[in-house]
């Protein structure tokens, strides 16, 4: 027996669980900040759900985990948040619009590992149903662009849209039924040279002069407002106006929201199919991490397809848990082994110092009493290494005088505290 984890998987110890934790922390602060209440879905779904021709498309599926249960029933490991959140609403109609959910779970993908790429990672899910106005997709961009502010991370936002990208497609010449594969080909581009890009069109039969008026157009380069100008000039169909005219909107309206760091990027795709308007993808602008850190978009059509109903207008946006801790880690994040605020160190009084450990714990502080009977040398240590910010030790000389010393483990010094003023800890901790 190999006793490794599978591979794309990782275990996740104190000193990386507990600083993904703080950042959940903040984004379930910010998410319901703007409104947004948190579900949860099961961790697979029927496969005929996952593989609807409505839902993520060919090439994710190619990544997704299948297999039958006991009844012979087909199903697949969620590969995102966004399909299962389709199959909740259409169960549930009688939710109220708008349904503005936030969802952090696992999903799994099968697909090939790199640095900071998983087979099985979070997602950090933030939608909004029911709304069509652009209101929503700006708001769920400024989310976002709070959440890496939150997190002192520099990002960009890229935005760009799926009917002006088709509508462009159309304009070159591109078949219809082969400007889906075309933008699937164009969205690997940061993961693969140009003339690998290239390469894969001309095998899906498109010609030269195409493949080069397509690259004209995704590398237009000026302002956001001078792009737009540029690609207005280039479509004729309604469609293409449509798109031009959204992400206008979001504009205006991020302008009143004061986002900053918008971006709007031609070559912007987004892989899943669903998508049917604007979309955008969020990227660092230094660090270690160069994939994306989120990314999402308009998906009008899919809960509606999926149920059989009306059309469900629905916005939203991904974040990369594991790479945005990658990068902080990169970065230099204090690690921390251990959530215990203070660890008491008692000298054979080991009743009485359960005792008095428990009132602090009343205070919902977190705290730590050696169970071990070590010396106060190696406790010391002991707190140290886990990372323990605060330490008191407790003989008679303590109990006597009805007083102990709160150590600070960062600067030494010490704060005389009276048993009977247990509360000054929290002023003390904050």
């Amino acid at each position: 027996m190999e006793l490794i984890a599978p591979k794309g998987t990782r275990d996740f110890l104190p000193e990386k669980q507990i600083p993904k934790q703080e950042i959940i922390k903040k984004m379930k602060k910010i998410f319901e900040l703007y409104g947004y209440s948190p579900i949860e879905t099961p961790v697979f779904e029927r496969f005929d759900v996952l593989s609807s021709k409505y839902a993520g498309g060919e090439e994710i599926l190619k990544e997704t985990f299948s297999f039958e249960d006991q009844g012979k029933r087909k199903l697949g490991l969620k590969y995102d948040l966004t399909v299962p959140l389709a199959r909740v609403i259409a169960l549930n109609p009688a939710l109220r619009m708008p349904f503005k959910r936030y969802q952090i779970e696992r999903v799994f993908r099968d697909g090939p590992t790199t640095t900071s790429r998983y087979r099985e990672f979070y997602q950090c899910d933030v939608d909004a149903i029911g709304i069509k106005t652009m209101t929503a997709d700006a708001e769920i961009i400024k989310i976002a662009e709070q959440v890496f502010k939150e997190l002192k991370l520099d990002a960009e936002i890229r935005l760009n849209n799926r009917k002006l990208l088709n509508s462009l497609m159309e304009e070159i010449g591109i078949e219809k039924d082969k400007i889906l594969g075309v933008l699937l080909a164009i969205d690997k581009l940061d993961k693969q040279p140009k003339k690998e890009i290239e390469k894969e069109l001309k095998g899906k039969g498109i010609e030269a002069g195409k493949i080069k008026k397509i690259f004209e157009l995704i590398e237009l380069k000026g302002s956001n407002y001078e792009i737009l100008e540029k690609l207005e000039k280039k479509v004729s169909s309604e469609e293409g106006k449509e798109g031009i005219k959204e992400l206008k909107e979001i504009l205006e309206l991020s302008k009143e929201y004061k986002t900053s760091n918008l971006c709007i990027t031609p070559s912007l795709v987004r892989g899943l199919a669903y998508y049917t308007g604007p979309i955008f993808e969020i990227l660092l602008k230094k660090g270690e991490v160069r994939s994306s850190v989120g990314g999402g978009g308009r998906y009008d059509k899919m809960i509606g397809l999926i149920a059989g109903k009306k059309e469900f207008p629905a916005v939203g946006i991904s974040f990369g848990l594991e790479r945005i801790l990658d990068e902080l880690e990169s970065k230099g994040l204090k690690k921390n082994f251990s959530v215990t605020q203070i660890f008491v160190i008692p000298i054979n009084n080991g009743k009485k110092a359960i005792d008095f450990v428990e009132k602090i714990r009343l205070l919902k502080i977190n705290a730590e009493i050696d169970l071990l009977n070590r010396s106060i040398s190696k406790n010391l240590d002991f707190a140290s290494k886990q990372g323990i910010p605060f330490v008191i030790v407790l003989g008679e000389k303590e109990f006597k005088a009805k007083e102990f010393s709160l150590k600070n483990m960062d600067s030494g010094k010490e704060i005389k505290i009276k048993f009977s003023d247990l509360e000054k800890l929290k002023t003390v901790l904050k």
